[in-house]
Order: structure tokens, then sequence, then C-alpha cells
């Protein structure tokens, strides 16, 4: 292929990943509306309940546009996205006695995270070309049936998983009044680190991507040398981060640490293994690989004897 050949493939490809964009972003957009919306059609609800409610008919408007353009991806910035729109709302319904530099160190993490994460897929992202790999095998498998697993298993449950995991972000924005403290401390801490640990994992991953020589090569370098998912745990301890800030905030709201304990067992019992299967299907030696490297939580190697 010569050059022009190549520059007139590469110009196509930047144009379609552009629209997809596009599209992405119309998507959202309408989603934040109708969202807003239906938040003004429910004065004097609680606003768990309005966001809950908002939360859901986003979640249906993307999936409207999933469907409309045969591609589940529509939902994959979903995740990061809308705990920011969350936070914003509770925020903006906070008690005047809530305590203020909490709500600034627990939005900040929120942001970091939200917006970090979102660029990673972003960099990542081909275009309404490409479809995630897991939707693909799930079309394939279900046919006629598979609009009930996009609806349910795609988009609806992630967006539970996540309202879930914002759940303690509602004392902390809106109505915590307890005065910082030691578990303010840990939380912080904890986010920045999980912020700054899936940071790492992300960028290690793309190098490694854009530089790898044969397509099996396992990663073993960096913090995948420690686990075979450090993404993951960065994630997982986002969410614990935001329910210490929570139970910090008012400690009768201990019981949403259910939020983060589904994320974690969803990361431990469905993403792990789906990925991990993917890999003894595409990768020689990622048995082996799985017998000495931890798969979530990094730990030391274990070397045979």
């Amino acid at each position: 292929m010569s050059n022009e050949d190549t520059q007139g493939v590469e110009d196509t490809q930047g144009a379609l990943v552009a629209r997809s964009f596009a599209l992405c972003t119309l998507a959202y957009v309408a989603a934040g509306m109708i969202a807003l919306a239906v938040g003004h059609l429910l004065p004097g609800r609680h606003p768990i309940t309005i966001a809950a409610a908002a939360d859901v008919v986003a979640t249906l408007v993307v999936w409207g546009f999933s469907t409309v353009f045969r591609n589940s991806s529509f939902y994959d910035p979903y995740w990061s996205v809308a705990p920011i729109a969350i936070a914003a709302y509770w925020s903006e319904c906070a008690d005047a006695e809530a305590e203020p530099v909490r709500q600034v160190l627990a939005l900040a993490v929120v942001l970091l995270w939200g917006l970090r994460l979102t660029y990673n897929w972003a960099r990542r992202w081909q275009g309404l070309d490409h479809e995630d790999w897991r939707y693909v095998d799930f079309r394939n498998r279900f046919g006629a049936r598979f609009w009930l697993i996009d609806l349910s298993g795609i988009h609806m449950f992630p967006t539970v998983q996540v309202f879930l995991g914002c759940l303690p972000l509602y004392p902390t924005l809106a109505t915590g009044t307890r005065p910082l403290g030691i578990i303010d401390l840990a939380a912080l801490v904890v986010g920045l680190a999980a912020v700054g640990i899936e940071t790492v994992a992300d960028k290690q991953l793309w190098r490694f991507l854009q530089s790898r020589q044969q397509p099996d090569a396992i990663l073993k370098t960096g913090l995948w040398a420690y686990s075979r998912h450090p993404n993951y745990f960065g994630e997982i301890l986002v969410w614990w981060s935001l329910w210490l800030f929570g139970l910090a905030a008012d400690p009768w709201w201990w019981w949403t640490g259910i939020g983060a304990l589904s994320i974690t067992l969803m990361f431990q019992f469905a993403s792990v293994p789906m990925l991990d299967k993917r890999s003894l299907e595409r990768r020689r030696g990622y048995a082996e690989h799985m017998r000495q490297v931890s798969a979530v939580v990094p730990w030391f190697v274990k070397r045979e004897t």
C-alpha cells in the first residue's frame, strides 16, 4: 500500500472516529437533558429518589442509542460520567451545616477519578465500527433475545451498581455535619492512591499495547507484575474511599457499604473470570501466569519450587 493510500485510510478512520464521538456526545447530552427534565417533574421528592429516577431514565436514553446504532459501547463512559452528575446534584442539595472541607475533598476524588477514567476510555475507543468483545459475544450467543441482555445486563445492571456505590456521597455532600477526622484522612488517602494506581496501570497497559511485538504477549512488568488486573484494584479502592467519606460524615450511613461491596464482588466474580478466560484462549502461558500472579490485589509473585 502506498503512502497516499495509507494516509487515505487513516483520514477515513479519523473521520469515522470523529463522527462516533459526535454521536456519543449527542447521546449523553440528550440523556442529561432528559434526566434534568425528570428531576423537575419530581418536586418535593427526596434527592436520592430524584437522582435514582434521573439515572434510570438517562440509562434508557443511552440504551436507545445503543439499540439504534447496534453498538452497546455507547454505554461504556456512563460508568465514569454518571457519578460526577450525581455528586454535582447532591452538592446543590446540601444543608447549610454540611462540612464544606469534606465536600471539597470528596468532590475532588470523584472528579479526578471520573475525568481520568473517561479520558482513558476516549483514548482507547476506536469508534462505532468497533464494539467491546464481551457485547459481541452476548450478541452472538443470545441472538433475538440480546435486547433483554443488553438492557438489563449491559446497561441497567452497571447503572444500579454505580448508583449504590454513589450512595455514601449523599451524607458526604448533602447532610453530614460531623467534623473532619481520621476517617476522612483515610478516605482521602485511599481515594488518591486508587486514582494513582489506576493511572499508572492504564499508562503501562497503553504503552504495552502500542509496543508489543506479539499479539499473545502478556504484560508482566510494573504493577502488572504483581496483579493481573491492577486497574481493577484501583477501581475497587475508589468505591471504598467514597464509603469512608460517607461513614465519616454520618456513621448511620454505614449500610451504604453495600455499594462498594457489590462492585468488589462484581469485579472478583464476573469481570476478572471473564477476562482471564479470554486470555487463556488467546495467550500462550497465561495459565502459568494465573498460577503465579495475584488476580486483583497486588502481591508477591509465586515462583515454582
